[in-house]
């Protein structure tokens, strides 16, 4: 659709007003599909209507950006779980390949780039999930993680290179034959984490109050 692509794209920031006459105009076409599409976007919680004012691309919600990162997290895990006893010597090498990849962007580094190819490696790692059920919801979740944050690389770019790093990790523990409790938990570590360099970087503990007191090491 072409207002979601503008809106993934972040054409339309959040906020941006959508007039139905202009976006119309512009695809050469009536305002009613556009008014359909507008109302589809809105259940999808990427647009909202304000009273006097129309349809707004919907601000971004912290909240629901944790919680997509936190559900795909026990997700992503459990599927690359239940995919290491079927990923193949070939599909090992397809991943190092793309985590090179991913090393190379580093000293040029293009926060959109990296995210997508951040989910082409892990989309090799899980989709020999046996589970397809499970696959559709990891994969509808990396959509959702797509429409509020394009890449979360853009607010913490310094947890990239610690990012690759926890890739050959993950691996070399998959090619190592490792049980599929510990795959799950370094998987679902290495998703956890990025959340928590986020939230550090846009939500750092507050001081502490004037008693004397130190913040915690970290």
């Amino acid at each position: 659709m072409w207002l979601r692509e503008r809106i993934a794209g972040e054409d339309f920031t959040p906020g941006y007003r959508l007039v139905l006459a202009t976006i119309a105009g512009e695809l050469d076409m009536s305002v009613v599909p556009v008014r359909e599409a507008i109302r589809r976007l809105e259940a999808e919680g990427l647009v909202t209507f304000e009273r006097h004012v129309g349809a707004r691309v919907s601000m971004i919600d912290d909240s629901q950006y944790r919680q997509s990162m936190e559900t795909l997290a026990v997700l992503e895990g459990t599927a690359t779980a239940l995919a290491a006893p079927h990923l193949t010597p070939e599909h090992l090498a397809q991943a190092r390949r793309v985590n090179r990849r991913l090393v190379e962007q580093l000293d040029d580094f293009d926060p959109r780039r990296f995210t997508a190819l951040n989910h082409r490696f892990h989309a090799v790692l899980f989709a020999a999930c046996p589970n397809a059920r499970l696959l559709a919801l990891v994969d509808a979740e990396w959509a959702r993680l797509g429409h509020l944050r394009h890449s979360t690389f853009a607010f913490v770019p310094d947890r990239a290179r610690e990012s690759v790093r926890e890739h050959d990790a993950l691996l070399d523990l998959i090619a190592s034959g490792a049980p599929p409790a510990d795959v799950e938990r370094a998987a679902r570590g290495h998703r956890s984490a990025t959340l928590a360099a986020y939230l550090d970087r846009e939500h750092p503990d507050p001081a502490p109050a004037a008693t004397g007191a130190t913040p915690p090491e970290r």
